[in-house]
């Protein structure tokens, strides 16, 4: 089995092979003279773009033919067309293993190989199993049949560089970290606010963004020495976007960022939440940061006490830990008043907020032997 490369001085033995063979699972099943000249004339089948090849087979008979397109991209496509009387003998994968090799030989270091077909496409989409190839999407009534009038669901196979490179087939993991956490979802439905005597405990809002960045400047002095997102001031459009992720990371349960307000006036108090999270442990970690005019009232040791509780009630934690600098004395008193465990105090453990300096982080922790049962 090889390639060999089409040229303009073959047009007529290429209109004869498209118009004398049948392709029920393409758009067009029967094309004519004219749609064929007018496709070559038009540099369907040889420009910067295509190159077409005929398959011939070891007694170099023409049993087939291939276009290759977007060759400009880092991801080609194909069209692998075998004539009818030579269906059936094997010629298919052999074909799509010296298309593969074609593409991932091209000096640009192309990086994968995809093609689509119909969904009841079995020929073809054996083709695809045995050169390797791995079922990646099936996009319903994507595939329309001019001939029956209707519409066929359409299947995406590809070959990825690495995988060609290895002379494996890498399936998809179609049961992924996000599947995994929709799962934790369903089997968690918990509140997404709750509340204290003074405080509204909630999942972030992009509406917060304002509020969020008026108490982050007037805090960033304070804020500076612990923090190392607040080294630098961020316009009010980047706290719109990390509010965009933070809603993103709630509702798919990476990470569960909470917002804090007065009951009484529904000021923006500051910010705490769930971080670092082990779903398959049930592991949290409680950050926080408060604006600097409500310091000293109390409010933050309110907030995380009810943190707390909604973690191992709502979310059966089994941990929750709070890690500090050990010279954030506020931050320590916090876990301190609440009965947080100190378990250890690892030296040198990281940067300063401001990258300058090593510091050594305070373990605090509540277990659920220990913790609120």
């Amino acid at each position: 089995m090889k390639l060999t490369e089409w040229t303009m001085e073959e047009q007529e033995q290429l209109i004869h092979f498209m118009t004398t063979n049948t392709w029920p699972y393409h758009g067009n099943s029967h094309p004519v003279r004219e749609l064929i000249e007018k496709t070559i004339e038009e540099g369907g089948y040889q420009s910067d773009e295509v190159k077409t090849f005929w398959v011939e087979n070891d007694e170099d008979e023409k049993v087939g033919i291939v276009k290759i397109y977007d060759l400009q991209d880092d991801i080609p496509l194909f069209d692998l067309r075998i004539a009818d009387e030579a269906r059936g003998r094997g010629y298919g994968p052999l074909a799509l293993k010296k298309i593969t090799e074609y593409v991932f030989n091209l000096p640009e270091g192309k990086i994968r190989l995809e093609g689509h077909t119909r969904q009841d496409n079995f020929a073809m989409r054996k083709t695809f199993e045995r050169a390797g190839f791995v079922k990646e999407a099936q996009l319903r009534q994507a595939w329309f049949s001019p001939k029956e009038s209707s519409y066929y669901d359409a299947v995406t196979y590809g070959m990825t560089r690495d995988d060609f490179m290895k002379g494996t087939s890498t399936p998809v993991k179609w049961d992924d970290d996000f599947h995994i956490i929709e799962k934790v979802k369903e089997e968690l439905v918990f509140p997404e606010e709750f509340y204290t005597e003074r405080l509204i405990i909630r999942a972030p809002k992009v509406e917060d963004a304002e509020a969020v960045q008026r108490a982050v400047v007037a805090s960033q002095d304070a804020l500076k020495d612990w923090m190392p997102w607040a080294q630098e001031k961020e316009s009010i459009e980047q706290r719109v976007r990390n509010l965009r992720q933070a809603v993103a990371d709630f509702i798919t349960r990476k990470d569960l960022r909470l917002h804090l307000f007065l009951k009484e006036t529904g000021e923006f108090v500051g910010c705490s939440g769930l971080h670092r999270i082990d779903w398959d442990v049930r592991k949290f970690e409680i950050g926080y940061w408060i604006d600097s005019k409500f310091e000293g009232k109390g409010l933050m040791t309110e907030a995380v006490e009810r943190i707390t509780t909604f973690a191992f009630e709502e979310l059966k934690a089994n941990r929750v830990e709070i890690r500090c600098d050990s010279e954030n004395v506020r931050s320590r008193s916090v876990a301190e008043r609440l009965g947080y465990t100190l378990e250890g105090t690892l030296h040198h453990d990281s940067l300063s907020a401001d990258g300058k300096s090593l510091r050594d982080t305070c373990i605090y922790a509540k277990t659920k032997s220990k913790g609120v049962a």
